[in-house]
């Protein structure tokens, strides 16, 4: 079940943004999640985050969010479960009815290969990383539709994470890959069937923070093998998310920012790749 958790008020800065749009960040309170808060918060949105067991990072990071003279809320929600999923919505738009985006950051990423793969890890796959996304885009839609107005500008935003790798697929991480294929379907139906009042976008990275059991040298690495030298840092990520909330004429396409990973054709992950040297 949701569970509304604010840290104390911080002093506040009245903006005119503040009272205009507000974002749901899904999985908000760590890693990519959080640059993306703090960067939404620097440009003017009122952020909700949510989170599923980090509860101290995601009140740390509403302090922080304050600071910055935006408002926020951590909010608990289990993404495997569409209820909850549902409750989360409500419990954002609630908080915020200038709600007007929102970023599906939170992915389940675990190895496994076709030969090797089970019907839980697929469901689980499935059920974080394209249907928790696809309901809150529905919930969204019909969230901001009877505030449209015809010949406005969209109202809305939804902005997926995706995955360089759907340019430049290979059997690892198979089930994790199928269900961000099937995210980034998703993107292009959704934005012709939520047009006007939705856009909706996806940003692929490429290896941008440690994950798994990789070891730093080994993300040194991983990180290097791109054509310009280095794939996507936090900050770099941050900014075409940033970018893509305003972007008013950009709907149903995916924006890469990997340093050029998705043009080096890999066999294997670049984790393993990089084990196998």
């Amino acid at each position: 079940m949701s569970e509304n958790l604010t840290a104390a008020p911080a002093a506040q800065v009245p903006t005119a943004a503040s009272a205009s749009k507000a974002c749901l960040i899904t999985g908000g309170a760590a890693r990519l999640g959080r640059v993306f808060g703090l960067a939404m918060a620097r440009a003017g949105w009122d952020v909700a985050i949510h989170y599923r067991k980090s509860r101290e990072p995601a009140l740390a990071l509403v302090a922080e969010i304050e600071t910055l003279g935006q408002k926020a809320v951590a909010i608990r929600a289990d993404l495997g479960e569409p209820d909850d999923v549902a409750r989360l919505f409500e419990s954002a738009s609630q908080h915020f009815p200038h709600l007007r985006g929102v970023i599906n950051n939170a992915s389940m990423f675990s190895f496994d290969r076709p030969e090797n793969s089970t019907a839980d890890l697929l469901r689980r796959h499935y059920d974080t990383n394209l249907i928790a996304p696809t309901l809150l885009t529905q919930k969204l839609h019909q969230f901001l539709a009877p505030k449209y107005q015809e010949g406005e500008d969209p109202l809305g935003v939804v902005i997926h994470l995706l995955d360089q790798k759907l340019e430049n697929q290979n059997p690892d991480f198979f089930s994790y890959t199928l269900s961000k294929s099937a995210l980034q379907s998703a993107t292009t139906l959704a934005a012709m069937a939520f047009a006007p009042v939705l856009r909706v976008v996806g940003v692929a990275p490429g290896i941008t923070l440690p994950s798994a059991d990789q070891t730093s040298d080994e993300f040194k690495a991983t990180h290097a093998m791109t054509p310009l030298g280095a794939s996507s840092r936090p900050e770099e990520v941050a900014n075409a998310v940033v970018w893509l909330a305003q972007a008013r004429a950009v709907t149903g396409t995916m924006v890469l920012v990997d340093g050029g990973q998705h043009l080096m054709a890999q066999s294997r992950d670049v984790m393993m790749a990089i084990r196998q040297r």
